[in-house]
């Protein structure tokens, strides 16, 4: 994301008093976020971020006063553009998978203790932000591929590259962090996509890579 560009506008929606303040001081050391407000549930988020007031929302899943997700739905079909990350103490990376088509874009999801990881949560919004799907780091590493999958065709180098994508990182850091060139890692995302069956009519072969890898894995 480019801080000379037009911030990103960020909603907190957040049950938890010491959490929400976290994340809203966090969120506002960024220089390329405006934090436009927090909220404490459902109602209150309602009432303060109306269809078209924030481009991205930080989501708990369970809410005092409400489900966090039918909360996300119905405000992600008012405005569609919105970007929802949820929030979660416990691990929902396979309700990530069921929101499926009910949404108009893809969610993202980190756990509430990586959240208050400045690098994690700073990288997550920015990919986010990009149109990416972030999954939460620490699951990510630990998630195992299902036998038979077309992820379990994937190389071991392939593999890794795509546990860095889905965690945000973008193609020159993951270079860096695997000691390859960047072309090495654009080289093996080709490759990801042929044997995951991502073609030209896939919005976003990023996207479509990192929901494969989410739908053909478990957690241990």
């Amino acid at each position: 994301m480019n801080s000379a560009a037009s911030p990103v506008r960020i909603g907190i929606i957040e049950d938890e008093d010491l959490l929400r303040s976290m994340l809203t001081d966090l969120a506002s050391a960024h220089p390329g976020l405006e934090v436009v407000g927090s909220a404490s549930g459902a109602a209150d988020a309602r009432a303060k971020f109306p269809p078209g007031s924030v481009d991205l929302v930080l989501m708990d899943v369970a809410l005092g006063d409400g489900n966090g997700v039918a909360l996300g739905v119905s405000m992600q079909r008012a405005d569609p553009n919105l970007i929802i990350v949820l929030l979660s103490s416990h691990d929902v990376m396979d309700l990530v998978v069921s929101i499926g088509s009910n949404v108009s874009r893809p969610w993202s999801y980190l756990s509430k203790r990586s959240s208050v990881t400045k690098d994690v949560l700073f990288r997550s919004i920015d990919a986010a932000a990009r149109g990416e799907v972030i999954l939460d780091p620490e699951l990510t590493e630990r998630s195992v591929v299902r036998e038979g999958s077309a992820v379990s065709q994937l190389s071991s180098a392939q593999l890794q590259v795509l546990r860095l994508v889905a965690q945000g990182f973008s193609n020159a850091t993951t270079a860096e962090l695997l000691g390859l060139s960047r072309r090495s890692v654009e080289n093996h995302l080709q490759a990801i996509y042929r044997t995951l069956g991502i073609t030209s009519h896939d919005a976003s072969p990023r996207v479509a890579a990192v929901l494969r890898f989410l739908q053909q894995t478990s957690r241990k």
